[in-house]
């Protein structure tokens, strides 16, 4: 089942407010009936109870009429002129418009799944939404990824709240599945992130991934032991991120060098001072030395390979090398102050 981003009413929100509104309608005809029941006059000449009047306003705002209940005294008859028969036509409204929503709801969501169904590509996949699908997400945000092209496969219903709600599509269903991975397009898609929270499971995704897509498709996947992560490049990863093995070296770096954590805080955490990025070599840049940039730059990707600067490879510039640099991540207002 696919989820789309959450509106600002839902049609279950929409349905409770009309359904209270046709209570209340009820209610309050109820009261006018039973505090004029003198008034009224019935086929059993015995007076009207309080469960005559809840059965004389039911049959008169749904139209039925029976008429074995009638206003008689003058009185009765100018409240339901001046009040029963506008509420019964208020009520209509609310039944018809309910019907109406419910119809043009089913009609919109089914509109927009063909339309997405229609755009979506070269986006990015992610498998589990917890704290790294949810950090992976923000990564590609920040490096100008647009919501739309990113698609949320998560099995939990909370974790599937939390992505609509923050703007995306989630599939509903376990990423090991091939029906569940075709529904997210994954033959089309640029690239699959894999945030599982178990090893076991990254691997079956990974194989099924690369089952799909034949290994067209870039896989990225994020293993709790670093055991697991040549079983996981065996099962078509492209890059592995172990987990557990980069907190334990970040915790050794806090005993014996406590500011290298401070800076590789600050460089994972968008909009604090330093960020890494990406970019393409520019056309006067390419033959230049990438220590004589302003930036700065401290790894090249040439051809897919990262080449480092203390390598004679890296010494100077090619044409279609990316620069990895640091980046001012401040905002524009702390910068300019």
């Amino acid at each position: 089942m696919i989820h789309f981003p959450a509106q600002r009413r839902g049609p279950l929100s929409a349905l409770s407010l009309r359904l209270a509104a046709a209570l209340g309608l009820v209610f309050a005809v109820v009261a006018a009936v039973y505090l004029g029941r003198d008034g009224y006059r019935d086929v059993n000449e015995d007076g009207l109870t309080l469960l005559d009047c809840f059965y004389y306003a039911v049959v008169s705002l749904s139209t039925t009429g029976y008429g074995d209940i009638t206003p008689a005294a003058p009185s009765a008859r100018l409240v339901n002129v001046l009040f029963i028969t506008p509420a019964r036509v208020i009520f209509l409204i609310i039944l018809v418009g309910t019907t109406l929503e419910v119809l043009t709801e089913q009609y919109r969501t089914g509109r927009r799944l063909s339309r997405w169904r229609r755009a979506v590509k070269d986006h990015v996949i992610i498998c589990g939404y917890g704290t790294k699908g949810r950090s992976a997400v923000s990564a590609l945000m920040e490096n100008g990824l647009d919501r739309s092209r990113i698609v949320v496969v998560e099995r939990s219903a909370a974790a599937l709240r939390q992505a609509t709600s923050a703007g995306l599509v989630a599939i509903e269903g376990s990423a090991t599945r091939s029906s569940v991975l075709n529904e997210a397009h994954v033959k089309s898609a640029k690239s699959v992130i894999i945030a599982t929270d178990s090893d076991d499971a990254s691997v079956l995704v990974a194989l099924t991934v690369r089952q799909l897509t034949a290994g067209q498709v870039r896989i990225i996947a994020a293993a709790r032991e670093a055991e697991n992560a040549p079983l996981l490049k065996q099962s078509g990863a492209h890059h592995v991120i172990v987990s557990s093995a980069t907190a334990g070296r970040l915790l050794g770096l806090s005993t014996s060098a406590p500011p290298l954590i401070d800076v590789v805080e600050d460089l994972l955490t968008p909009g604090q001072g330093m960020a890494l990025a990406m970019r393409s070599a520019e056309r006067d840049e390419v033959g230049r030395s990438p220590r004589e940039l302003e930036s700065l730059v401290i790894a090249l990707v040439r051809r897919g390979k990262v080449v480092t600067l203390a390598d004679r490879a890296g010494a100077v510039i090619e044409t279609g090398d990316m620069l990895v640099h640091v980046r001012d991540d401040r905002p524009q207002s702390a910068t300019t102050a």
